[in-house]
């Protein structure tokens, strides 16, 4: 097999030319989840060697149980990997280490910002870099034993991203990677990709996003508080954590929240405009599978 290079990769809406390693970027939402399954059943080839699932720890009890049930779904493994909890780490504060007496708070979430004059801001999101992308392209290395300073190509890594989510794809960050769309090469939308799961027996996987996720639309926490009230108490319960660590601190001006409407989540009318589709919090194609960009 020839040295291949990211100038070999041809169009994005077909596959790219064969790899050594097939390597599914694993969200365990209903795109992904799809993807794997149709792998599984061989309906997308070749067979991929492994999907790689990196746990923030901060997903609802429903995504581990979904995870739990679709390993034993696939031929491959799904390799867990964890940077550690994002629902702690992004309450951690610290004090400068030059200006004793003050305090920081690591800013890893994209939460919503009431200013002092009040104004909204929204915080730079550091989580899904820092606690998916990063994981996944380390466990790809081991997995696919990429050797330090490699040029050529020798990974082809699956994305989950539907054909109407296409904005989204983007080229790979390493130059031993592929990134591959086999959803979009099917046309397949998330619609599709629902469709599909029930025409062959399978269960609706659930949205795979943190529980405290700013990008929840008004649906979405509805449907947390409804179906899983343990998980939307976490959310109330990390959102108070987190005034009470902003409190102490000195690099965020503003207040943080999780909801577009600067109140707290539990004071937050969420059936206004929840019937609405198009209702978001934020720019909601920049979701993890569910919510990040993975």
């Amino acid at each position: 097999m020839p040295d291949l290079t990211h100038a070999d990769r041809g169009s994005p809406f077909s596959p790219p030319p064969a790899t050594p390693y097939n390597i599914i970027s694993f969200g365990a939402g209903v795109q992904s989840s799809t993807m794997a399954l149709m792998a599984a059943k061989g309906l997308i080839g070749p067979m991929p060697d492994a999907a790689i699932f990196a746990d923030v720890q901060s997903e609802p009890k429903s995504v581990y149980t979904w995870l739990d049930y679709i390993e034993k779904q696939l031929p491959f493994p799904v390799i867990r990997i964890t940077k550690g909890c994002l629902e702690k780490d992004a309450l951690v504060v610290k004090e400068y280490l030059k200006r004793p007496g003050e305090y920081w708070v690591k800013s890893l979430i994209p939460a919503f910002v009431k200013n002092p004059d009040g104004s909204k801001g929204i915080v730079g999101r550091a989580c899904t870099a820092m606690y998916k992308v990063d994981q996944i392209i380390k466990a790809t290395r081991q997995a696919a034993k990429i050797k330090r300073g490699q040029k050529h190509v020798t990974v082809t890594q699956w994305i989950g991203i539907s054909y109407d989510e296409m904005q989204r794809m983007k080229q790979p960050s390493t130059a031993w990677t592929f990134h591959r769309w086999p959803l979009v090469e099917l046309k397949m939308t998330r619609k599709d990709c629902l469709d599909w799961m029930e025409a062959n027996g399978y269960p609706k996987p659930p949205r795979s996003s943190c529980v405290f996720c700013p990008y929840h639309s008004n649906k979405e926490w509805i449907r947390l508080r409804n179906e899983e009230p343990a998980e939307f108490a976490r959310a109330v319960e990390f959102e108070r954590q987190m005034h009470a660590a902003n409190a102490r601190t000195v690099n965020l001006r503003g207040v943080p929240y999780l909801h577009a409407s600067l109140k707290p989540l539990d004071q937050v009318n969420l059936e206004a405009g929840a019937a609405d589709p198009n209702q978001r919090n934020f720019d909601f194609n920049q979701e993890c599978e569910g919510m990040c960009g993975v």
